[in-house]
C-alpha cells in the first residue's frame, strides 16, 4: 500500500478588528492553499453569516466528491475505449442541522451528464460509473450516502 499526503493551508482572513469578541464581530473569510496555486477565497455558509461570494466549505465537499467521480469515469472511459467528449454534473449535497448547532450530511446526489462522441456500448457507459463510485478515494471515505444518477447522451453529428 502507498500512502500519500496531502496538504493545504487555511487562514483565517476576517478579523475586523475586534477578533471574536462576539458572534457577529467577524467575518468568517478564510483562505485555503495548496503548493504554490492561486488560494480558493472561503467563507461559511450564509445560513451562518458567511459571504455569498465565497465557496463553504459544504460546497467545497460536495465538488470534491463529484471531481473524483468525474476523475475516475474519464480515466475509466479512455481505458475501456469509450469517447467522452462532454461531462457535467450539478451535484447537490444535503445536510441536516441539529438544535444544538451541529449537523452532518445525509446524502450526496451526483447528476453528471456524459457526452459520447459515437453510438456505443452505453451499458458500458453506465457500468462505468458504478465503478468509478466504487474507485473514488473520496466517496470511499465518507459516512454518509452518495448516488449517482447519470444522463448519457450521443454527441449530435455536424450538419445532421
Amino acid at each position: 500500500m502507498r500512502i500519500h499526503d496531502y496538504r493545504a493551508t487555511v487562514t483565517w482572513t476576517g478579523n475586523t478588528g475586534l477578533g471574536t469578541a462576539s458572534y457577529s464581530s467577524y467575518s468568517r473569510d478564510h483562505e485555503v492553499r495548496a503548493a504554490d496555486r492561486p488560494p480558493i477565497l472561503g467563507s461559511s455558509d450564509p445560513a451562518f453569516r458567511g459571504d455569498t461570494a465565497r465557496y463553504s466549505p459544504e460546497e467545497l465537499l460536495v465538488s470534491a466528491i463529484s471531481a473524483c467521480h468525474m476523475l475516475w469515469y474519464l480515466h475509466l472511459s479512455a481505458s475501456s475505449g469509450l469517447t467522452v467528449t462532454a461531462y457535467t454534473d450539478e451535484a447537490v449535497g444535503e445536510m441536516s442541522e441539529h438544535s444544538d448547532g451541529s449537523g452532518e450530511f445525509q446524502l450526496v446526489t451526483l447528476r453528471p451528464r456524459v457526452e459520447l462522441a459515437a453510438p456505443g456500448d452505453l451499458n458500458l457507459a453506465q457500468e462505468l460509473h458504478r465503478r468509478a463510485h466504487r474507485l473514488c478515494f473520496i466517496a470511499r471515505s465518507l459516512n454518509f450516502e452518495v448516488i449517482c444518477q447519470p444522463e448519457i447522451t450521443i454527441q449530435a453529428s455536424v450538419g445532421g
